[in-house]
Order: structure tokens, then sequence, then C-alpha cells
């Protein structure tokens, strides 16, 4: 009786190793080093690049931590202490803070400065997108209108664009002789602390260069379509503008309004200069914004500790005003679909 023979089975080929030629990246997926199990701790040339990226943040670091970080620390100390920038700053608790509360030129400041925002950043932003309008429009020699409308941001902040704004709105200067020509009453806005504020309130005005070159970069992302569409539909310009221009330009405002708002709490040196004019921070404190008395408080009357009091208490009121904006923005704001 025959016995059948069963072949034994051939063993599967090993494959090649795949040989890439030189300088071909491996594969998306493959583990480093061309077989190594993912998972594993860096190799030495990951650990050289991570030392090279440290090597080059390092001056940044090194800024943060000394110029930002660290002061910031020591702001947070001298708060609750003493500190005349001379001698040892000496722990009192919460004294400055009770001593800021009850100051009247500290609520004049807080006065001041909210009145200085809400009048100067409304006005500011309603320059600044009224011209972009203007330039959004298809007209000859746009570059250079963009540029001159741009440039008073770039000089806007400076100490002799200050003094010049002082000399303008000064008795019987150029603003006081326009005002008599049109039958007003005369008088220099410096000099008067009713009116001095409106000077500084111009003066922000004017710089609405940055603003609208953000506003244009908006109004360019406006489809075309939506403007002929709402015209063949016999839409006014009016509507036009309220029912599509502002809902899709609604982040770029939202932007604008934030960043604005917060510059103008910022405010220093335009009000200490135009408003020193035998008194620092205009006549009557005028012009006594919050940044200027905190000045006046930590370098003048070398009250430090309470000059820090102040500066926290002023990144609160920003952080609160920041955390309004950004609660209320979900209903007024409109992004795409999977935007947000």
């Amino acid at each position: 009786m025959d016995t059948a023979v069963t072949p034994a089975p051939t063993p599967a080929p090993t494959p090649a190793p795949v040989t890439r030629p030189a300088g071909e990246a491996a594969p998306a997926g493959s583990p480093p080093g061309g077989g190594h199990p993912r998972g594993r701790t860096p190799t030495g040339r990951a650990r050289r690049e991570n030392l090279a990226g440290y090597l080059f943040l390092s001056p940044w670091i090194a800024g943060f931590l000394l110029l930002t970080a660290g002061p910031m620390v020591a702001s947070l100390y001298f708060a609750f202490t003493d500190y005349n920038l001379f001698d040892a700053p000496r722990w009192i608790g919460l004294d400055n803070f009770t001593e800021m509360f009850g100051d009247p030129r500290w609520r004049t400041s807080v006065e001041v400065t909210g009145w200085y925002v809400v009048i100067g950043t409304p006005l500011k932003l309603a320059a600044a997108l009224g011209v972009a309008l203007l330039l959004n429009q298809s007209r000859r020699g746009q570059g250079f209108y963009r540029a001159a409308f741009y440039a008073p941001s770039l000089i806007g902040a400076s100490v002799s664009i200050a003094i010049v704004w002082r000399a303008i709105f000064s008795d019987g200067a150029a603003v006081d002789r326009g005002q008599q020509l049109l039958g007003m009453d005369a008088g220099g806005w410096i000099g008067d602390p009713d009116r001095i504020v409106y000077a500084l309130v111009a003066l922000t005005v004017w710089q609405f260069g940055a603003p609208m070159v953000i506003f244009l970069a908006g109004l360019k992302q406006v489809p075309r379509e939506l403007y002929e569409a709402a015209q063949v539909d016999g839409a006014s310009p009016w509507r036009r503008f309220w029912h599509i221009t502002l809902p899709m330009i609604s982040p770029v405002l939202f932007f604008n309004v934030l960043l604005e708002t917060i510059h103008s709490f910022q405010i220093f040196g335009s009000a200490y200069i135009i408003g020193s004019q035998g008194n620092a921070c205009g006549p009557a404190d005028g012009t006594l914004v919050y940044t200027c008395y905190l000045y006046i408080q930590g370098f003048e009357n070398s009250r430090m500790g309470l000059a820090s009091a102040m500066a926290w208490m002023l990144l609160l009121a920003v952080g609160l005003v920041t955390a309004v904006l950004f609660r209320t923005q979900r209903r007024w704001v409109h992004y795409e679909e999977g935007a947000r």
C-alpha cells in the first residue's frame, strides 16, 4: 500500500530592505531611524535640534523673564508695601488699595479716563471705517491716499506732535481763530479744564490710520456678489451697509474695538504733554488720565508702592472690559461656518 507524501511548506521569502536615495525623507508615519518602534526617547539628532531651537529662543525668553515677567511679579509685591524707591519696601497689606479708593484725585483720573475712552474710541473707529469705505472704491491715486491717511498713526504719538497740538489749541491759536470766524466763544482749549479733554479726543481721532488699514483689509474680503444681489432687489446704500457690510466685517470691527479700547486706557504721553502748561496733566486735572496720575504718584511723589497698586487695578479694569467684550461678541460678531 502506497503512502502519500505531503510536501513540506515553502517558507515565505524575507522582504528585502527598502533602499532610498540619499536625502529622500521616510514616508509619513514611519518610526524614526527606519524601523525603531514608536515611543522611544529622542535620538541624539533630535536632542541637538531641540537644543538649537532653545538657543534661538533664549534671547526672547531672557527678555520676557527680565523685562516683563520679573517686573510684573515685583510690582505685585510692591503693591502691598510702602516703597519710595530709595528705602527697603515695608509690608503694609491692603493700605495702598484703601488709600487709593478714598483719594478724590484717583476718582477724578478714573472719570477722565472713562470719558476719554467712551468718546474717543467710537469717534476714532467711525472715522477709520468711513475713510476705509471711501478708499475701498476704485479711484485713481488710492496708494497715495492710503499712505497720507496712515501717516498720522506713525507720528501722532510722538512728543513733537503733542507739542504742536498744544500750540494749535492754545489761546489765540488756529482753533481759537477758527471759532471766532464761526461766531463761537473765543478762548483756548488748553487753558479750559472742561474742553482740554476734547483736544485729546481730537488728537486720537486724527490718528485713525491703523484701524483704517484693518477695516480696508476686511472690506476687500466682502464678496461683490452680495452687493449686486442686494442692489437688484432694490436695497438702498444704507441697507446694504447695515445688512451686508457690517455683518461681513464684524470680526474685523470686534478686533479694532478691542485693540483701540485697550490703547485708550493706556494713554499717557499726549495727555501729560498737552496738559503740562504750569500744571502736570492739565488745569484743574482736566487731562488727569489714569496713567498720568500713576506716573505722578510713582515718580514725582516717590510712592512706588501706591503706583504699583494703581497699575494692577488698571490691569484688572482692562481685563474686565476685555472679558465683557468677548462675552458680548457672540451677539453681534458673525463668523463663517466653522471659523469660530
